[in-house]
Formats: structure tokens, C-alpha cells, sequence
């Protein structure tokens, strides 16, 4: 049996990804699946650079504004969203389009996830009160006895990395990375992969200073005022650590000055766009395109035939 099409267009932070999926899908008849862990959020706009009202018309797009900034959302929750409408789209008759430049969801949809068992309250909270009397250096060299692999990628002061690590082995009997070499049944797509960018890194890293300044002249300052305003929220959410929120909480906060802020979100955001061109670096069987080559929608398109 032929395998049904997805696009997948991975893109690095402000490398200009919008007019080239607003074109696909129109030209495709077809809808826009976000892969994005910041566009999730609801009254989370402008430092998410999230598409225009104007652009959702041009194109419709899944998955977003779908969560309240309190809660969070797992791989699992968006590759079992992303199937979900995949399938309807392909039930349509239509090609799926995703994209964004959440690397882990990508791979979590395309590579599949390890069977880890969910979280255990009573585990997880001894944990903490273990890393509350010995630190959390002193936990990490607990990881490396049971997981030295897994230790090795996490800092030792990664406290909810070194937690949930220890938690999975605590659960199983296993090591997380023992467990993540299981691997669920690929699914029955074809994916046409594209990651574009700047061919020039430099302007790449001028579109994030303008695209940052910009924000703050549309008012995202207000924006994460009303978000520092909300009790229910703090730092530690997923979403407050998104990129630029963190550093305007800060501010907001009085543990930074106005300039430092602007300062360490534009740094921040293209340490961001770097870890992710790491990621796609590595990523088999991607076609790159020029985020200025005026031929990417026809690019895409061949692909299909």
C-alpha cells in the first residue's frame, strides 16, 4: 500500500517560514499543523510571533491557541493531536502541512516515543525531599550510577530533567535510556522533510534583533504584564520559560533592568535558533531551502509527484 504524503517544514526561529506555508497551503487546498510548544497558548500572541488573525483566513492552522498558559503539553499530547488531524486531512483527500521548529515534537511524531511510564506523584516527591537534603549535584551522581548515558547530557543542577530520569528508573527498574530504544511502529507516511533558512547566518541573526524589537513595539511588554498579573502562573511553567517571556518575567520582576531584558531575550532567542539548527544538522533525509530562493514553493510542491 502507497504511503500518504505529509510536508514537514522545520524552520529556525524568525527564518521566515509564514509566506512560504500560507502559499503551500493554498496551493494545496490543504491546512497548517503548527509544531510549536509556544503557539499552544492561549493570550500567549506576540512574543510567540504567532500568525495574524489575516493569516489563519489565508490558511488554516491546527493547534494552536488550544491550552491555558497553566498547563502543559507533552510530546505524547501533540503527536496524538498531529495524527489526529493528519488523518482527517487525509480522509479529505488533502496533504498535511507542518510547521514549526519544535524539534522534539518533530521527532517524537516522525521517530515515534519510548514507552516511559507516566508520572508518579509519591515518586517524584521523594525525589524532591531527597534533593532538598543532599542538592541536586548529589542527585545527579545518583543518575550516573543508573543511567551514566543520560547523565551525561543533563547539568547537574537540570532538576527536572535529573528527576524525571531517576523517576522512570525508580518506576521500572530501568533506565531511561534502556527504555527509549523501544520504539512504536512507524507510521504509514510518507514525509517530504524541508528545513529552511537564511543562507547567510548573519541574517538570520539580524531578523531575530528586528523581530524582537518589533515585538516590544506591539506591546509585549502589556502582554506579559497580564500574564504576571494572573496568580495560577509562575517561572517554572513551560510556558513562562518560553523564549522572551522568561526574560520579560524577569524584568517584570525587578531582577533585571529594562535593557538587560532586551538584551538577554534577543541572546536567548538566537541561542534558540542555534540549538535548533544543531538539531536539523543531524536530522536524516531533510532538504534545505533559502529562505529567500524564490522557487521553495515549487520546490516543495515537485516533491509530491
Amino acid at each position: 500500500m502507497k504511503k500518504l504524503p505529509v510536508i514537514t517544514l522545520m524552520d529556525l526561529t524568525a527564518a521566515g517560514k509564514t509566506d512560504l506555508a500560507i502559499a503551500l497551503c493554498q496551493h494545496l487546498d490543504t491546512e497548517v499543523i503548527s509544531v510549536d510548544s509556544a503557539l499552544v497558548y492561549k493570550g500567549m500572541d506576540i512574543g510567540t510571533a504567532k500568525p495574524t488573525l489575516e493569516e489563519q483566513a489565508q490558511a488554516p492552522h491546527q493547534l494552536i491557541d488550544i491550552l491555558d498558559p497553566k498547563e502543559s503539553y507533552s510530546v505524547a499530547d501533540f503527536r496524538r493531536d498531529a495524527i489526529s488531524h493528519i488523518e482527517r486531512l487525509h480522509s479529505l483527500g488533502k496533504v498535511p502541512i507542518l510547521v514549526g521548529g519544535t524539534m522534539m515534537y518533530f521527532k517524537g511524531l516522525i521517530d515515534g516515543l519510548s514507552p516511559l511510564p507516566e508520572a508518579d506523584p509519591s515518586i517524584r516527591a521523594v525525589l524532591e525531599q531527597e534533593a532538598a537534603e543532599l542538592g541536586w549535584p548529589e542527585m545527579h551522581k545518583k543518575l550516573v550510577e543508573v543511567d551514566p548515558i543520560a547523565a551525561s547530557k543533563i547539568s547537574e543542577n537540570d532538576s527536572q530533567r535529573i528527576n524525571r530520569a531517576l523517576e522512570v528508573y525508580r518506576i521500572t527498574g530501568k533506565s531511561m535510556t534502556e527504555l527509549q530504544k523501544t520504539k512504536e511502529t512507524p507510521l504509514p507516511y510518507e514525509f517530504h522533510q524541508f528545513a529552511i533558512a537564511p543562507a547567510d547566518r548573519s541574517v538570520l541573526h539580524e531578523r531575530i534583533e528586528l523581530r524582537f524589537k518589533k515585538m516590544l513595539a506591539e506591546g509585549f511588554e502589556n502582554e506579559v504584564s497580564a500574564l504576571y498579573q494572573r496568580s495560577d502562573l509562575h517561572p517554572d511553567l513551560p510556558s513562562i520559560r518560553c523564549v522572551g517571556y522568561r526574560q520579560m518575567w524577569d524584568y517584570l520582576a525587578g531582577r533585571c533592568d529594562y535593557d538587560e531584558m532586551v538584551f538577554k531575550g534577543i541572546a536567548a532567542t538566537r541561542q534558540l535558533a542555534k540549538r535548533q539548527l544543531t538539531w536539523l544538522r543531524s536530522w536524516p533525509e531533510v532538504t534545505w531551502l533559502d529562505s529567500a530562493d524564490q522557487e521553495n514553493l515549487q520546490r516543495v510542491v515537485s516533491s509530491l509527484s
